[in-house]
């Protein structure tokens, strides 16, 4: 295990983690290495799922903002539009914010939709040339799910960019693995996560970190919950978390009571951070944006309607819940592109249930037994966007992640641990699936809802 929690739960800007926060990072970093270049200018090929989707996922927008020099968490939000348009109008972009050089869209940003690139759905090709026009410097990078971006030589090698594997004192690739630590050590898993975490920063400043996260997942809801009108796109989607909150909150005021008052709050914060992303907003991925909703509304629901919660629960249900998210990037995939919705919605509901499993103070096994319910019941779900936006059906399927992750823990909780099927066969299944499923239904809108519902 090489992957830290903090890699898993990066802070960037929505629509999506690989359509526009992976691809904000590979831009960056290739207008970084051309600082001391004499460029006079760059192109960018686009291929895959980039390409299909690419417009409505807002990839177009974060490889103009990483060519630029921004990153997805330093990014302001609120400057984009600006950013964006002052590139349109003058026909020129600022690289890495040292150097002037035209830029046509038309020209410089090509979505290549018949083509993919090997290795992974996700490829993206920069190219740098002088004043002449001779090509100095190219280079492939692939966007692999959650943020994370590989160059062609270590997709070849599997391995993330710029890696330098930090030697863990109890490092795991599978549960089963992740399972031999608790029961050798006596830890949870949330234990066993923060020893390893601890050879990176200290245990402190990993617990403040996770309570930092915390807080960005916190105020992403809070904005989703005043925030109203129509989502941008052209779908017409109206945001509906702020009427939804202003109905919940007259209820508790009048303490008027239903049967279905923690569904409805649950799905509400679910509701709150997908319209956020969907909207551009700054988001939390956990592990992608497209399934950003998931962990925080779950966490939410720890805090509000459970007995005695702590902010030691919270470190222990982002650190288990990273630990489950670990096993998923390692053993299949975080990306849609490659394994569907499943590999987002579905890896959030199972880190989500894992987490509240361990800081409910259940067992490692029970925290496995949630984990791999989470996931089960995710088995084969696509990833059918339409008009290529995040927004249908992505948003209301947080709140079905969020709601099944509760059940799952709850599940998990009334038994002892021990189930038929493991977490490590359920990611094998996961992988298996993903490989078998039909390109269409893995983020390209060529199948399912995307076609089948009218655009307009």
């Amino acid at each position: 295990m090489s992957i830290s929690v903090f890699d898993l739960f990066s802070i960037g800007i929505g629509p999506s983690s690989s359509h526009t926060v992976g691809p904000m990072r590979a831009s960056r970093l290739f207008a970084k290495q051309l600082q001391h270049e004499n460029i006079g200018s760059v192109k960018v090929d686009l291929y895959g799922s980039l390409a299909l989707t690419g417009k409505g996922h807002g990839t177009d927008k974060a490889v103009l903002l990483g060519l630029e020099g921004e990153t997805p968490e330093g990014v302001d939000p609120e400057r984009i539009s600006d950013q964006l348009e002052h590139i349109k109008v003058e026909g020129r972009l600022c690289l890495f914010g040292i150097k002037d050089i035209p830029f046509n869209e038309e020209i410089h940003l090509l979505f290549h939709k018949d083509k993919q690139l090997p290795y992974h759905p996700n490829g993206m090709r920069f190219r740098a040339y002088n004043d002449a026009g001779l090509e100095l410097v190219s280079k492939v990078y692939y966007s692999v799910g959650g943020g994370f971006i590989v160059d062609e030589g270590e997709a070849k090698r599997d391995v993330h960019l710029g890696e330098n594997p930090p030697q863990f004192p109890l490092p795991f690739n599978t549960a089963e693995e992740l399972l031999m630590h608790c029961q050798d050590k006596e830890l949870s898993v949330a234990q066993v996560m923060m020893q390893n975490e601890s050879t990176l920063r200290s245990e402190e400043d990993v617990r403040q970190g996770l309570l930092r996260i915390w807080q960005v997942m916190k105020s992403c809801m809070d904005r989703g919950c005043k925030q109203e009108g129509i989502l941008p796109g052209g779908l017409n989607v109206k945001r509906r978390a702020a009427s939804l909150y202003k109905k919940l909150e007259g209820q508790k005021q009048q303490q008027l009571k239903t049967p279905t008052d923690v569904m409805e709050w649950v799905s509400m914060w679910a509701l709150a951070v997908n319209e956020e992303n969907a909207a551009g907003g700054r988001v939390v991925t956990a592990p992608t944006n497209g399934a950003a909703g998931i962990i925080p509304s779950v966490l939410h629901y720890y805090l509000t309607f459970t007995n005695n919660p702590t902010d030691e629960g919270v470190v222990a249900y982002l650190l288990t819940a990273g630990a489950i998210g670990i096993l998923y990037k390692l053993g299949a995939s975080i990306s849609a592109a490659e394994m569907g919705c499943m590999g987002e919605v579905g890896v959030a509901c199972s880190m989500a249930a894992a987490g509240l499993t361990a800081a409910l103070g259940g067992t490692p096994m029970q925290v496995e037994n949630a984990a791999e319910i989470g996931m089960e019941h995710n088995l084969g779900l696509t990833c059918d966007p339409i008009m290529g936006l995040v927004q249908v059906p992505c948003i209301e399927r947080n709140t079905m992640g969020a709601i099944k992750a509760i059940n799952a823990s709850l599940l998990a909780m009334q038994g002892d641990g021990s189930h038929r099927v493991s977490l490590d066969q359920v990611i094998a299944t996961m992988r298996q699936t993903g490989i078998d499923m039909q390109t269409m239904y893995k983020e390209t809108s060529l199948g399912g809802l995307a076609v089948n519902v009218p655009e307009c």
